[in-house]
C-alpha cells in the first residue's frame, strides 16, 4: 500500500509539474477585432460585452467572458434589422464598388449605433439608436436569448448612443446624445424602460472643452452619479468622467484616459465594470483603420471619487493606456476562450460569428439543400456592394482565410468567391461567362481574368497582413496556391466598420435568367502574428 501511494504521489507531482501555469498577465488589445463602441457589464461571475453592428444582420453581437480577457460570441440581440425597407437593399442603387456614397436604396452606416447593456430586476436590457429611425430597446432573461422584439423608446431621427439607468428608488432614466455628437440629453423613463416620460433636458454641453461629446454611460458610486463619455472624435479623442450629486447636474468634469506618452491615439468610448474583489476595469476601442475599432482593457483606480484609467500620468489626474497588465482578479481562473471564426458548415444553423451585409434573402441561401455545405444562390446585382447575401465575419487582426467552393452550379453572368468586404472592396473568385469559368481577381470593381478552369471546386485564399494589405491566391489541388496580383491596400474605414472577410455570389445576367449557385464546403481562419517581424 505504501508503494502504491508513493507511485500515486509521484504521478501527481509529475502532473502538476507538467501543467501550464495560470496566465499571469495579458497584452492589449484583448480583442484584435472590430467590436466598436463596446459596453460591458458583470452579472454574477459572468461578463457580457456588446458592440455596434450598424448595417450588418443579425445585429448587436453579445460576447461572454469569465476573465475579462478571453471572450466568446454567444448570440445577437437582433435576428434581423426590421426598422426600414432599406435594410433589405431594395435600391435603386447609385453605389458602386468604386465609391462610398450615395448609399440610397441601402442602409450603409445606418443600423445599430453604440448600444448599451444593463441588468435590472432579473432581466438584461439593451438600448441602441438607429440614426434614421429612433431609439430602441429589447430585453431577455438570458443573454443568449431569446430577446424580445425591438420596442421604440423615442420616435425621433438623428439621436445616438442611448444608455439607461435605474436609480435606487426605482426611477428609470435615459441619457443619449445627438448626431454630430452632443449635447447629452436626459429623460425620465417608465419603470419598464419602454418609453420616455418627457421631451428631455440638456444636462451637459461644453463645445470648447468637450467637443464631439458622445457615447455616454451612466453609473452610480458612493452617492455620485457618473457619466463616462468619449470626446474629441473617433481617432484622436479621449475619455472624460462627469460626476454630480444630482442626476440632472450640474456635472463636474475630468479627463480620465488619454494618449499620454503612448503610441495609442484616441483611447476612449467603452464600458466599466467592477469584479467581485472590487477591481475596476474599462474596455474601450482604438481606431486602427482597416482592422476597425479594436478593444483594449484598462485597470481603473479611484482617487477622491474620480476614476483613473490605465497607468497614471505623472503630474496629471488622467491615465494612459497599458500595453500589458496583470490578469484581472475576477474570481475565475483564466480561460482559453476565443472568438469563433472557422466554420465547416456542418451544423443546421450558421455559426454565431457570421453576419450578413444587410438583411439576407432567406430563399437564396441554405445549409440543408446539401448538408455539410453552405449554398449561396446568386441574386441580381451589378456590384458587390449592392449584392444581397454577402456573408461576413469580423476580421481578427492579421489572418489567413481559406475557403473551398464547389462551382458546378454556377451560371453565365455569375460571380462568386472570397472578398475583403467594405468600401471599394477586393475579391478573388470565379466568373462564369459564355459557358467558361475563369479565376478572377477584382479590385474596386475592376476585374482581371485569370486562367480558365474545368475543375469542379476551387480553394480561395486571402492573407491580411499587419500593414493592412491583402494578398489573394487560389488552388485547384488543395496543396499548391497560385498568387493573383500584388498586395492590395484595404479601405481604411468602411461605413464606420473595418474590412471584413466575406463569401459572396451575385449575377449580372439578364433579368429572368437561371439563377446559379455555389456550395461552400468550409471556411478556415489562421491567425497570424500581430506585429511586423
Amino acid at each position: 500500500m505504501r508503494l502504491v501511494l508513493s507511485f500515486a504521489a509521484a504521478g501527481l507531482i509529475a502532473s502538476l509539474a507538467g501543467a501550464a501555469a495560470p496566465q499571469a498577465s495579458y497584452t492589449n488589445p484583448i480583442l484584435f477585432a472590430d467590436y466598436s463602441d463596446p459596453d460591458m457589464i458583470r452579472v454574477g461571475r459572468d461578463y457580457y460585452l456588446i458592440a455596434s453592428s450598424f448595417h450588418f444582420s443579425p445585429g448587436i453581437p453579445i460576447l461572454k467572458s469569465r476573465d475579462l480577457v478571453h471572450w466568446t460570441i454567444i448570440g445577437h440581440v437582433l435576428p434581423k434589422l426590421p426598422f426600414a425597407p432599406e435594410y433589405d437593399m431594395p435600391g435603386p442603387h447609385m453605389l458602386t464598388d468604386k465609391i462610398s456614397k450615395p448609399v440610397g436604396g441601402t442602409r450603409y452606416a445606418g443600423g445599430v449605433w453604440a448600444p448599451s447593456i444593463r441588468h435590472h430586476a432579473g432581466k438584461f436590457y439593451v438600448y441602441w439608436a438607429t440614426i434614421d429611425e429612433g431609439v430602441f430597446m429589447a430585453t431577455a432573461t438570458r443573454a443568449e436569448g431569446p430577446w424580445s422584439a425591438p420596442v421604440k423608446v423615442i420616435d425621433q431621427k438623428m439621436l445616438e448612443d442611448p444608455c439607461p439607468f435605474w436609480d435606487d428608488d426605482g426611477q428609470a432614466w435615459l441619457v443619449h446624445s445627438r448626431h454630430g455628437a452632443g449635447p447629452l440629453i436626459l429623460h425620465r423613463m417608465s419603470a419598464d424602460g419602454t418609453r420616455v416620460l418627457d421631451a428631455g433636458e440638456v444636462i451637459v454641453e461644453d463645445k470648447v472643452n468637450l467637443p464631439i461629446l458622445e457615447g455616454p454611460k451612466f453609473y452610480k458610486r458612493n452617492g455620485y452619479y457618473y457619466i463616462f463619455a468619449p470626446f474629441g472624435g473617433v481617432e484622436k479623442g479621449a475619455q472624460v468622467a462627469l460626476r454630480s450629486r444630482n442626476i440632472r447636474g450640474p456635472y463636474e468634469q475630468r479627463v480620465v484616459l488619454e494618449q499620454g506618452s503612448t503610441k495609442l491615439e484616441g483611447p476612449h468610448q467603452g464600458g466599466w465594470v467592477e469584479t467581485p474583489s472590487g477591481q475596476g476595469w474599462f474596455a474601450h476601442f482604438n481606431s486602427t483603420g482597416a482592422f476597425g475599432r479594436i478593444v483594449h482593457l484598462e485597470p481603473v483606480k479611484w482617487v477622491d471619487d474620480w476614476p483613473v484609467m490605465g497607468d497614471p500620468i505623472p503630474g496629471k489626474t488622467s491615465g494612459q493606456p497599458v500595453a500589458s497588465h496583470a490578469m484581472p482578479d475576477t474570481g475565475s481562473p483564466p480561460t482559453r476562450d476565443r472568438l469563433q471564426d472557422s466554420d465547416e458548415f456542418s451544423d443546421a444553423k450558421l455559426g454565431v460569428q457570421w453576419e450578413w451585409n444587410h438583411n439576407p434573402d432567406d430563399s437564396a441561401w441554405s445549409l440543408t439543400k446539401r448538408p455539410g455545405y453552405l449554398r449561396l444562390s446568386a441574386g441580381p446585382a451589378e456590384h458587390l456592394v449592392t449584392a444581397r447575401n454577402t456573408l461576413t465575419q469580423i476580421l481578427q487582426g492579421p489572418s489567413r482565410m481559406t475557403t473551398r467552393i464547389d462551382i458546378t452550379g454556377m451560371k453565365d453572368g455569375q460571380r462568386a468567391g472570397l472578398a475583403l468586404f467594405g468600401v471599394r472592396p477586393s475579391w478573388i473568385g470565379v466568373v462564369r461567362d459564355k459557358g467558361a469559368a475563369h479565376v478572377t481577381l477584382a479590385t474596386e470593381g475592376d476585374e482581371t481574368p485569370g486562367p480558365a478552369i474545368a475543375a469542379k471546386a476551387i480553394e480561395l485564399r486571402a492573407e491580411v497582413g499587419i500593414e493592412q494589405t491583402v494578398r489573394y491566391s487560389y488552388s485547384l489541388d488543395g496543396k499548391t496556391f497560385t498568387p493573383m496580383g500584388s498586395a492590395i491596400q484595404l479601405a481604411r474605414f468602411s461605413w464606420w466598420k473595418g474590412s471584413r472577410p466575406a463569401l459572396f455570389s451575385f449575377s449580372r445576367a439578364a433579368p429572368g435568367s437561371a439563377r446559379g449557385w455555389i456550395d461552400a464546403d468550409w471556411f478556415r481562419v489562421e491567425r497570424l502574428p500581430a506585429k511586423a517581424e
